[in-house]
């Protein structure tokens, strides 16, 4: 009978055995020949898992199993192979992953490997079987899909076998093919989901299946997310399985300090039940995987907001603000809020997104709206001014509804919709205005006296600096600057060059081995400190958190009531100073438009300018007299 084409050479020879043992009729036995055979029938019952080849005895140690394989001998079974098969590549590939895992006899403890390196056990392999396999792979490409498939359902296979084969050289294939093509583990990720739920009951199975398309991930990063997002988190509430898929994507995220390849693949979809495993409580997750996943939360946050937040944050809004309810966990609502505050800064759309929303959603934009107030002074100036419109629009729609309804939640937006408002018009005092103004001022004032006498010599400001003695004393300083920076400057130009080449020829070797010094001390400080910064890095979020909860009450009751006593001193004072200032600017600029007969024109402008430099002066020469007869008199005195 012809060998079915799709089994290894192994199978096929055993099958062909098996078939042989059943067609031959044995003759009689003698009486001696059937004791011999009962006694041959004891020792096999005391050794069973005979399958038709002689068993290896398994190694200590996988490094052992791997070191004694014969490169030579794998390679003569693969050539053989193909020259019995030479029109069927998928034989070739089940070959080879047949021949190592009948080799590969070593204990095999966790199905995950966990606690070994991301590419154990393919890194085990020696240089010349790497080639054999990459050979043999490229040469089967287009049946490395197939092949995959394959070692995955008989590594399961496998586990169902009472005597607990081991699946060393079925993984070493998948890590080989996964190298090459990462793909290929996510184009029936829906059947693969099937498979799994169908082991559900069967932990190992499971994670015998997460493990084999995880590790599409160590190469390409989106393939990764792809297989995680579409494997393991349909499973993340499975307590059997949970532990492995955090553990994992953990990992990925490390081994790929660069994001960027990953933008694109999660959206609010997949995200949104992350933030609920991460923050919610009481949920499927044990909480030190929690927090495991909390740790890793910034990470997925970038990977979901993708590339381009300004345009892609209006999508998750609406999620965002959902869940913000008064009831929920403080740390949700903190991270929530924050959220909230970014989509609103970072992109347009949202605030537009969050007009539509908000009659149905009063409690949460309650919130939103007080964290907005709160961190008013946090806020960018491009938010701030885009907050205006849409607060007003809040204000129109809060006096809609208590027209009709009037609930507690619409009086609190309300209180805040005008709490924002007071914070958008009083803006703070423009003292930079001010003094670019007075300095304006100051030079105009300065050219036009210039101008008005001739020069500088016939000038007011002249005549002031000579008749307060300031204009001889900065004379002799000016004349005493010039000549010791002359002198200065001849001395340097005569001995600085001297100077110079002595000190490179004396400090320059001690320099360069000193700066020499100092990078090889520094890129040891660096090497010897990595792991505190890491430590650091890692701890400081939960310092923090420990500090806020450890602050006494009394301290932020304090800070409150200090806010409360500044919040009334602007309402009650500042405010009314600033309204007054501006009616009284407002009369001020009336007036002086009434002196230019109700139209203001350049003449007009150039006269009051004239008139007000002129009593200015005046004014400044009376003050300085007045000072100077009474400094006179105090020292007359003495």
């Amino acid at each position: 009978a012809p060998l079915k084409t799709s089994e290894t050479i192994y199978e096929g020879f055993e099958r062909m055995g098996k078939k042989q043992n059943k067609e031959q009729v044995p003759p009689a036995p003698s009486p001696e020949q059937q004791q011999k055979k009962n006694s041959a029938g004891k020792q096999a019952k005391k050794s069973p898992g005979s399958d038709g080849r002689q068993k290896l005895a398994k190694f200590k140690s996988l490094e052992e199993a791997v070191k004694a394989l014969d490169v030579s001998e794998l390679q003569q079974e693969l050539e053989k192979s193909q020259s019995l098969f030479p029109e069927n590549p998928s034989v070739w590939v089940k070959d080879l992953a047949g021949y190592l895992n009948y080799k590969l006899q070593a204990p095999e403890v966790d199905p995950t490997l966990s606690n070994h390196p991301y590419d154990y056990p393919y890194s085990l392999a020696s240089k010349d079987l790497k080639n054999i396999i990459k050979v043999l792979l490229g040469k089967c490409s287009h049946s490395l899909q197939e092949f995959f498939d394959h070692c995955i359902y008989t590594m399961l296979r496998e586990l169902d076998k009472p005597s607990g084969e081991t699946l060393h050289g079925y993984r070493i294939c998948i890590q080989a093919i996964m190298l090459d093509k990462p793909k290929i583990a996510t184009l029936n990720l829906a059947d693969h989901l099937e498979l799994l739920r169908s082991h559900q009951n069967r932990p190992v199975k499971c994670l015998t299946i997460m493990w084999a398309l995880g590790q599409a991930g160590f190469t390409d990063l989106t393939e990764g997310l792809k297989v995680w997002l579409g494997i393991m988190l349909p499973v993340l509430g499975i307590k059997a399985l949970s532990s492995y898929a955090i553990g994992y994507l953990e990992r990925l995220l490390m081994l790929h300090a660069n994001l960027t390849k990953g933008f694109g693949i999660m959206g609010p979809k997949e995200f949104f039940p992350l933030l609920d495993f991460a923050y919610m409580p009481k949920n499927a997750l044990m909480p030190s995987l929690q927090e495991q996943l909390r740790r890793l939360y910034p990470r997925l946050k970038a990977l979901a907001f993708g590339a381009k937040p300004e345009s892609t944050l209006h999508t998750y809004f609406p999620s965002f603000l959902s869940r913000a309810t008064p009831n929920c966990p403080a740390d949700m609502k903190k991270e929530l809020l924050t959220s909230l505050t970014e989509c609103l800064s970072l992109d347009p759309q949202s605030l537009s997104v969050w007009r539509q929303l908000y009659t149905k959603h009063l409690s949460q934009s309650s919130l939103l709206l007080n964290n907005l107030l709160q961190s008013w002074n946090r806020l960018s100036p491009k938010l701030r001014k885009s907050l205006q419109e849409t607060v007003q629009s809040f204000k129109v729609t809060n006096e809609e509804m208590m027209a009709s309804a009037n609930s507690q939640d619409v009086k609190d937006c309300n209180t805040l919709c005008n709490s924002l408002q007071s914070k958008m018009k009083s803006q703070g005092f423009p003292w930079s205005r001010l003094l670019l103004a007075v300095l304006v001022f100051a030079v105009g004032f300065f050219i036009y006296d210039i101008r008005s006498h001739g020069s500088f010599k016939a000038s007011s400001c002249a005549h002031v600096l000579r008749r307060s003695g300031m204009m001889s004393v900065s004379q002799q300083a000016w004349s005493k600057v010039s000549h010791y920076s002359q002198e200065g400057y001849s001395w340097l130009e005569t001995n600085a060059p001297q100077y110079y080449s002595q000190a490179v020829t004396t400090v320059g070797p001690v320099l360069e081995a000193t700066w020499e010094k100092t990078k090889m001390a520094t890129a040891f400080l660096v090497e010897q400190c990595s792991v505190q910064v890491k430590w650091i890095r890692e701890n400081m979020p939960r310092f923090i958190e420990w500090l806020n909860s450890n602050i006494p009450d009394a301290v932020f009751q304090f800070i409150e009531y200090l806010k409360q006593l500044l919040l009334v001193l602007h309402q009650n004072y500042l405010q009314p100073a600033m309204v007054y200032m501006k009616s009284s600017f407002e009369q001020g600029w009336q007036t002086f438009v009434d002196s230019c007969n109700g139209e203001v024109s350049l003449p007009c402008v150039q006269k009051h300018l004239i008139s007000i430099s002129n009593s200015t002066w005046t004014y400044l020469q009376n003050t300085t007299l007045a000072v100077k007869n009474w400094a006179f008199a105090v020292i007359s005195r003495q």
